[in-house]
């Protein structure tokens, strides 16, 4: 494979830096697999340096503007360019590359991925939140300039291996962990910590990942980027409980047949087959040993405990404009648990509340075919949420 160019936007995250161990090893030959263009981060100047040196990138941004004087310093007597700000990442994320690992955390993802396929790169998406919110007008952009979407989401890098040419298809299945609240009562769900509710029993994710993981909105997200990105209907979509992790994603099809991925929980394995797609990419994460595992569980999801997928479904049925509202809802409980401002299971319960007064509201115009759009949608979402919260408050007395 002719070496490839790529760009990181979130680069300092757990995805970034997972994407980082991929291209170190790919690149430890003599021929080198992958040349490092861009690489954007949040307000981490000291990690996003660093990183930037080791890679040689071409620049490096850096979302928090107060931090770049110190980028500078960290940069100088160096080639790499440093800038600051969102204009900044998309236009970083702008620059010719065969591939743009779009890994931004939430919402504020969106920009950049946008910007990268307008440029006319490929991009490989870790970010599900630009999905949920922007799906409808990234594939149409994908679509008129010929760019192509390279899920990297275990779930769905998954499914895209396991679909082959799509004929013939019955429906598709991703599954969860169920997350560190599989087994626990609504009474121990109700006084878990925000440490608790991060402490995933297999994967190694940032700390929202790892909360919505334990809310399974995380799923939710996913099954809502499934629908987007292989345009099913939500009756052709499945979530099960795997506690296990290692079967990510099955596709079903209509003589009986379901082929399914297997493999070690460790993002490094979609993340270099998103990068080095059509081709693979030699890693070192573990292999699985079937007769060691011993066996794989499953199970379906209460939804009572669970409220997320159920949620999603509803969300999905009604479009984008409902799935923005749902994913700003979340980010925004997601915060406040975080800050001790709700408990865990009011997190579900307030992304409930704000999709409600969405359905009965007067926001059902705004129609999310423009970064604009979907900026205003997540603004009045925020607000709404906001509004849900101290109402949270005032039930429950915090």
């Amino acid at each position: 494979m002719a070496t490839r160019r790529i760009s990181i936007m979130g680069s300092t995250g757990s995805i970034g830096k997972s994407a980082l161990d991929v291209v170190r090893h790919a690149n430890a030959n003599a021929e080198q697999t992958f040349q490092i263009v861009a690489l954007a981060a949040g307000s981490d100047a000291e990690g996003l340096a660093a990183q930037a040196i080791a890679f040689n990138a071409e620049i490096a941004v850096i979302s928090d503007e107060s931090q770049l004087p110190t980028l500078k310093t960290l940069l100088a007597g160096t080639d790499i360019e440093a800038a600051a700000g969102e204009t900044a990442i998309a236009e970083a994320a702008a620059r010719p590359v065969e591939r743009m690992l779009a890994a931004i955390v939430g919402a504020a993802g969106l920009k950049s991925t946008i910007s990268a396929i307008r440029a006319g790169n490929d991009v490989a998406i870790a970010n599900k939140e630009s999905i949920v919110c922007g799906g409808k007008l990234i594939l149409s952009e994908a679509r008129r300039r010929g760019v192509s979407i390279l899920p990297v989401d275990s779930e769905h890098s998954a499914i895209f291996q396991c679909l082959g040419d799509g004929r013939s298809l019955e429906k598709l299945t991703i599954t969860a962990s169920g997350g560190p609240f599989l087994t626990s009562s609504l009474d121990q769900m109700r006084m878990a910590s925000p440490k608790q509710a991060a402490a995933h029993p297999n994967w190694s994710m940032g700390v929202k990942n790892s909360i919505d993981s334990a809310t399974l909105m995380n799923k939710a997200l996913e099954f809502i980027e499934a629908g987007f990105l292989f345009d099913v209907e939500g009756e052709r979509l499945d979530v099960i409980v795997h506690p296990q992790s290692i079967i990510h994603g099955m596709a079903h099809f209509t003589d009986g047949s379901v082929i399914a991925q297997l493999g070690a929980p460790d993002m490094k394995t979609p993340i270099s087959y998103a990068l080095g797609w059509p081709d693979r990419v030699p890693t070192v994460v573990d292999r699985l040993d079937l007769a060691t595992l011993g066996r794989l569980d499953f199970e379906n999801v209460d939804e009572t405990r669970f409220p997320a997928i159920r949620l999603a479904r509803q969300a999905y049925v009604h479009g984008v404009q409902a799935t923005t509202v749902l994913n700003c809802a979340n980010e925004s409980a997601v915060s406040a648990f975080i800050a001790g401002h709700c408990g865990f299971l009011d997190i579900s319960w307030i992304v409930e509340e704000t999709l409600n007064r969405y359905f009965s509201g007067n926001m059902h115009g705004i129609a999310c075919d423009t970064l604009e759009e979907i900026a205003l949608l997540d603004r009045f979402s925020r607000e709404m949420a906001r509004d849900v919260l101290e109402k949270t408050q005032r039930r429950t007395g915090g």
